[in-house]
């Protein structure tokens, strides 16, 4: 059985059963953004000093204007979304409750957290309701109504702002979350950010202790966040080449079934088989233990496209 935490990536495993290097291989298991922010010069004291309150403090201003964060909401920054996903469940503002309503077609790492913390996960409603938004792999936008403590997990949402629930931020009981890796392309510098009402979210920084994020990342942050230019060119060939993809599967005799401008999710009948397919023209995939016919595809970077058409 698969483990529940299962995720894209996995490259060296590839590599190892199939062959070629590392360099060779077009990785689309991930939905990563392959054409990520120029970073530009990092300054030597973001390097060499510890991070500082004034790093921080222009940090969070970038997210709140970025994002239209409420002024009544507080914003706190991780080393990673997922850093703050797996404090979730210890969050004074979850009570006494111990069942959480999850899709079950979802980001894993959500249901994992509250397993692992001793919560029943379940679909059924529930006082804490967590959502995916918009939904990982599917694409779906978030519906329903708002329960007593709701996290939104809006990793994706970048590609679509004007979905975003951010709005809700300011009422106690209501997380959004934010990662900064995949829109930007910089998975690798980790940060992530949890927005909330002070009551809300405010414990988690007792929770994560001094220095959650890095120097390198409190300034790559606060210059990339800055750059709405960029985010706007950005999404505009987001769009461009998931149409693309989408254009180049179905020719290939797939079925779009949903995803969004930085990954798109496919009907294959059979989902093994396209994997296979595809890493032997050292193309990576995403498959889904609950669903045998789902392939999911990221995007590949500008002078990767005839290698996805060849294994294709």
């Amino acid at each position: 059985m698969a483990d529940k935490r299962d995720h894209g990536g996995g490259l060296d495993a590839a590599v190892a059963q199939y062959g070629g290097t590392r360099e060779g291989w077009l990785d689309l298991s991930t939905g990563i953004n392959p054409v990520p922010y120029p970073v530009g010069q990092i300054s030597a004291d973001a390097w060499g000093a510890l991070p500082d309150h004034g790093a921080m403090a222009r940090l969070i201003e970038a997210a709140r204007r970025f994002w239209n964060v409420p002024e009544d909401a507080v914003i706190v920054p991780a080393n990673g979304a997922s850093a703050l996903i797996a404090r979730l469940p210890a969050l004074p503002v979850m009570g006494a409750a111990r069942d959480v309503q999850i899709a079950t077609r979802t980001y894993n790492e959500h249901a994992a957290a509250f397993a692992s913390a001793g919560w029943t996960v379940g679909q059924d409603a529930a006082d804490v309701r967590v959502v995916v938004h918009p939904n990982n792999p599917d694409g779906a936008l978030m519906g329903g109504s708002l329960a007593a403590v709701t996290v939104i997990d809006e990793s994706f949402c970048d590609v679509c702002p004007d979905e975003s629930q951010m709005r809700h931020a300011d009422r106690d009981g209501v997380i959004v979350l934010k990662s900064f890796g995949k829109f930007w392309g910089l998975a690798g510098v980790r940060l992530g950010f949890a927005m909330g009402t002070p009551r809300t979210v405010g414990p988690l920084v007792d929770m994560l202790g001094p220095w959650a994020v890095a120097g390198p990342a409190l300034e790559i942050g606060a210059r990339a966040l800055r750059d709405e230019a960029w985010a706007a060119r950005t999404r505009e060939r987001l769009a461009t080449d998931a149409a693309r993809l989408d254009a180049m599967m179905t020719d290939a005799g797939a079925q779009v079934i949903g995803g969004t401008d930085l990954f798109r999710l496919y009907d294959v009948m059979d989902a093994a088989a396209w994997q296979d397919r595809l890493a032997r023209g050292h193309v990576w995939s995403r498959v889904f233990p609950y669903d045998g016919r789902w392939l999911r595809l990221g995007l590949p970077a500008l002078d990767r496209w005839d290698q996805l058409e060849a294994a294709l």
